[in-house]
């Protein structure tokens, strides 16, 4: 049996290939692949910028010839035994044609990340489906953007409830990423501190991953939400996943609406701030728009984009200054996710985030399509 990719073989160039079908490890899977999302990590890839996690230990070059796709849903195709009689994440049991969905982070379990930090992957050892693992060596399929895709043994992956579809499936990865709004809550209090009810929240930045923040803001009792985006069409999205105001920062200056915000807030300025643009500038402008106290959550330059300059005093200490950063999302979110898919199905158009599909010959124009300011969500569908 032969199993068709699209191989990212250097930056800015595609090749589909084939391979051999797997032979499974005792504790692997094979998984046949429905969906997998482009997210913002292979757009940096495929422009050639490759360092992750940089200045950590963990820090990584992504390796060429690869497989990219690390937001996927699929189909159990085969199961070694001892997966059979393990269940998945939640040990729920799970069989040959039940579909799932994955956390991308392969972690040791021993370092002092794995052993001292509640659920998120901040391993030292930390390895990613579709940024970390070469085509070039077996097992090949370690991306999702091929018609199969192999799991290693020790891979967290979670059963999908039937009424969910694919559609909203291959989101599950992206909200599990917005349990960094949980967090947030970790450090709430009713002095100055966190997210709290009724705060006012902007959000920098409404491509799929802002969409579904915005989103659990509304979930979770966010008050006024503003948003900020260059792209009308994302924009729109915004106002039907609960954004009370929209702004194009391509039409207003950056005085302008920082005069927005503090009008809006009787002069305070906003509680809390979402930067999650893949450009550093952005940041030092939603600190000004903070009120005193407020806190900024960081998500948007996972890849190394540069940096900008910032005053200790009037950005950090005279602003009493909460900025928390967050690379990555717990792997115990995944069953809260899909939960609140099924919940919040009527008053959020999930599916609607996923606007443009393309099969594997067409990646390059796939990846083209998420860069323009007129896509959500785009994914890969292999057997388009």
């Amino acid at each position: 049996m032969k199993i068709r990719a699209a191989v990212l073989v250097a930056p800015g160039r595609y090749e589909v290939q084939t391979f051999d079908r797997p032979k499974l490890e005792d504790g692997a899977l094979l998984m046949r692949v429905e969906l997998s999302g482009i997210c913002g990590t292979d757009k940096h890839t495929y422009q050639g910028e490759t360092k992750q996690y940089a200045g950590t230990e963990s820090e990584t070059d992504t390796p060429f010839p690869i497989i990219q796709g690390h937001e996927n849903v699929g189909i159990i195709e085969e199961l070694s035994p001892a997966l059979e009689e393990a269940g998945d994440f939640y040990q729920a049991p799970v069989k040959v044609g039940d579909r799932i969905v994955m956390c991308p982070d392969m972690i040791c379990g021993k370092c002092f990340y794995c052993t001292h930090i509640q659920g998120y992957s901040w391993c030292s050892k930390s390895q990613c489906y579709g940024n970390s693992f070469t085509s070039a060596q077996w097992p090949h399929l370690l991306g999702g953007w091929a018609e199969y895709m192999y799991f290693k043994p020790g891979t967290f992956f979670y059963k999908v409830p039937e009424n969910i579809s694919p559609k909203v499936a291959v989101l599950a990865e992206l909200m599990a990423c917005a349990a960094s709004l949980d967090k947030l809550k970790d450090f709430s209090s009713y002095s100055i501190e966190g997210f709290t009810t009724g705060d006012t929240v902007v959000v920098f930045g409404v491509g799929p991953l802002g969409l579904l923040h915005l989103a659990k803001l509304g979930i979770m009792g966010a008050g006024k939400i503003i948003c900020f985006d260059k792209s009308d069409y994302r924009l729109e999205l915004a106002k039907k996943f609960g954004a009370d105001l929209t702004i194009n920062v391509a039409k207003t200056s950056q005085s302008e609406r920082l005069k927005l915000i503090h009008s809006l807030t009787g002069g305070i300025g906003a509680d809390v701030v979402l930067h999650m643009t893949n450009r550093p500038e952005p940041v030092i402008e939603g600190i000004e728009m903070l009120r005193r106290g407020g806190t900024l959550l960081e998500m948007g330059n996972f890849a190394d984009t540069g940096e900008v300059s910032i005053s200790m005093h009037r950005h950090v200490l005279s602003k009493n200054l909460r900025l928390i950063g967050l690379s990555n999302h717990p792997i115990n979110a995944y069953g809260p996710s899909l939960k609140l898919f099924d919940k919040y199905a009527k008053q959020y158009p999930f599916a609607d985030l996923v606007t443009h599909e393309f099969g594997l010959d067409q990646a390059d124009e796939a990846m083209q399509m998420s860069m323009s300011p007129q896509s959500g969500k785009v994914v890969i569908n292999p057997w388009l």
